[in-house]
């Protein structure tokens, strides 16, 4: 089989040898125009249609026809193809005719950038188009699709090493890692600007507010926000930075802020009391923290003394002790109910939800009881080490030591007594003082100045629980989609600049998941699946739909369903290549177009969901 391509279309057919050596044999020699003739003749209700090949010529002053042969038999395209070799169309075999010259993934860029621009993003960042504008989209677009330094960044985006058809597509194709950072510094003095955008758009009088803190590792040392400090990354010896998040009460991010490293998350408070009042100009709100940010000393100081701001927050273990000392929260409470509100003269004009969650309780337990264990068996090593017969371990110095590095390694030292002697050592568990902490396992306590009529007891848990949002974003920040780290930048405001295109990357990803939760293991009926739990205080529980799809991999309509990392994996394979035309018998010139790949099933669902165009 030859391909051979009919310029009329840009359609190709097949055409074989023997069919054209079979035309070539039927032309006679005398001269005449050759050419395809459709006969239609109707017999009763049907039309009966044939392809006659015939030649016309001229005799003795008349024109006549003559029959070489019958093709109706040919498939219709091989017919049309036919006659349009009769009239003189040059054909190429396939090969011969087209290159292949780059194919560059596009089908990401599209969604992501077309999802930016549709909710806006791009006039919150400036209203009138710019280049400063285009190398930040250009940025936050990067950062979701193929998170990497600046300077790998801008080789993504050159013509030349391009990574994605990103920089062709903003028309920054020829921007350098110095222009990127020009535009990060540009988009720094526009921070707050913008986030004032974001909050009245996403927040109003009377809203939800969550707010919490989290840091990042920095691997260099001349970076005045750097500094040691609390490492929720776990990595000691490095210097961090801390950075607060600002929600909506969906979880839908509205601002950010950097601090130093060394900052408490307490106090990174006050400023965002002063952002909502001031920047935001919002009356009235409810701010959402957990029990390390809105502490004690803040809501006596910060919180109290500013009119419609009220806040729901959580006791902390030594409170909640305390109560329970007092025979304030006793486990009779929960005998029928897993949450009750109580009161207590420590916390006057406050309202206190007692909860209990069993499969907590269980957790904790088992938790406990192994780590009591592990640190049996760290001082069971230096029992037998004191009753060895060969340079026994003696001293009560000595022991001591040894003692004191391994009994607080798991966190249970408390619940040990000790008996060191100058030649022996043992221990047993404080039955009591275990006894007394089991009986508070799986009990937290919520603390609220909202009143009853605003949040009743199930709703005030509730808010407290939408915390979980602010931390999925941060888990998008560190490790799942965004990578904020590594800081790859000195200057404080280019840090800055950095965790605020972050925040800027994961609010165009948060609106994705929200159109695209059909064909994503993201649960798509969250309500339908709180309508199923027993109580507010049990356990999330996924809907049946997000169940089925967890386990046949497949949504209802039967597409394959993605994580959102591999939805962009699968969109990447959508591709713009950029084709080459030989040039046909009597054409001089090349010819180059841009053809895209016909998208899948599931990419044409995609961009249905988020409703944006394949080709931009």
């Amino acid at each position: 089989m030859v391909m051979r391509k009919v310029a009329k279309g840009n359609c190709i057919y097949p055409l074989t040898e023997h069919l054209i050596c079979v035309i070539n044999k039927s032309m006679p020699k005398r001269s005449g125009a050759v050419h395809v003739a459709t006969i239609k003749v109707k017999g009763g209700k049907k039309v009966y249609e044939s392809h006659l090949l015939r030649r016309s010529y001229r005799e003795d002053g008349k024109v006549k026809h003559e029959t070489l042969g019958n093709i109706s038999h040919l498939p219709p395209h091989t017919i049309e193809l036919v006659r349009a070799s009769l009239r003189g169309v040059a054909f190429l075999p396939v090969g011969e005719s087209f290159d292949i010259v780059r194919s560059l993934p596009h089908g990401n860029v599209a969604a992501v950038l077309g999802t930016s621009k549709k909710i806006g993003l791009q006039e919150m960042i400036a209203s009138r188009p710019s280049r400063q504008r285009d190398l930040v989209m250009a940025m936050v677009t990067a950062r979701v699709i193929d998170p990497r330094s600046k300077l790998a960044t801008a080789r993504g985006l050159s013509s030349e090493t391009a990574f994605s058809t990103l920089g062709d597509t903003l028309g920054v194709a020829s921007a350098d890692e110095d222009e990127l950072y020009e535009a990060m510094d540009w988009l720094q003095e526009r921070q707050t600007r913008i986030e004032g955008k974001l909050a009245r758009k996403h927040l109003e009088d009377g809203s939800l507010v969550l707010y919490d803190v989290s840091s990042s590792y920095y691997t260099g040392s001349s970076c005045p926000l750097a500094q040691y400090g609390y490492s929720r990354d776990k990595k000691k010896g490095f210097p961090q930075i801390v950075y607060g998040l600002l929600c909506n009460g969906e979880g839908c991010p509205v601002a950010v802020e950097v601090f130093e490293g060394n900052t408490s998350d307490s106090a990174t408070l006050s400023s965002q009391i002063w952002k909502i009042r001031e920047r935001f100009g919002l009356k009235r709100v409810v701010l959402v923290g957990d029990r390390g940010m809105i502490t004690e000393a803040r809501i006596t100081s910060e919180l109290k003394p500013v009119d419609g701001l009220d806040w729901i927050t959580a006791l902390t273990a030594p409170q909640i002790k305390k109560l329970a000392q007092e025979e304030v929260i006793q486990p009779s409470l929960f005998d029928e109910q897993d949450l009750v509100e109580i009161t207590s003269p420590d916390y006057p004009d406050e309202r206190l939800v007692a909860c209990r969650n069993p499969l907590l309780a269980e957790d904790r337990a088992r938790t406990r009881e192994e780590l009591l264990q592990a640190t049996e068996w760290d001082l069971d090593k230096i029992t037998a080490a004191t009753k060895r017969e060969k340079r026994a371990l003696e001293g009560k110095d000595m022991i001591g030591v040894r003692a004191g590095k391994v009994i607080n390694s798991h966190k249970v030292g408390k619940h040990f007594k000790l008996a060191i002697t100058e030649e022996s050592f043992s221990y047993e568990r404080d039955t009591g003082k275990i006894e007394s902490e089991a009986a508070l396992d799986g009990i937290y306590v919520i603390r609220t100045s909202v009143t009853e009529e605003e949040f009743d007891a199930g709703g005030t848990v509730k808010a407290y629980k939408s915390l979980s949002a602010v931390e999925r974003a941060f888990r998008c920040f560190k490790t799942v989609d965004l990578l904020v780290r590594p800081i790859n930048h000195r200057k404080p405001e280019r840090v800055r600049s950095h965790v605020f295109i972050c925040m800027l990357a994961y609010y165009v990803e948060w609106h994705m998941r929200q159109r695209l939760s059909p064909i994503l293991f993201d649960d798509e009926d969250k309500e339908y699946a709180d309508a199923l739990r027993e109580s507010v205080v049990a356990p999330a529980r996924r809907s049946p739909g997000a169940c089925r799809k967890a386990s046949s991999k497949r949504n209802a309509d039967g597409m394959p369903v993605h994580s959102f990392q591999t939805l962009l994996e699968d969109l990447k394979t959508l591709a713009k290549n950029t084709v080459r035309q030989h040039p046909l018998p009597g054409q001089r010139n090349e010819v180059e177009f841009d053809l895209l790949t016909t998208p899948t099933p599931i990419q044409r669902k995609a961009f249905e969901l988020l409703d944006v165009p394949l080709s931009m």
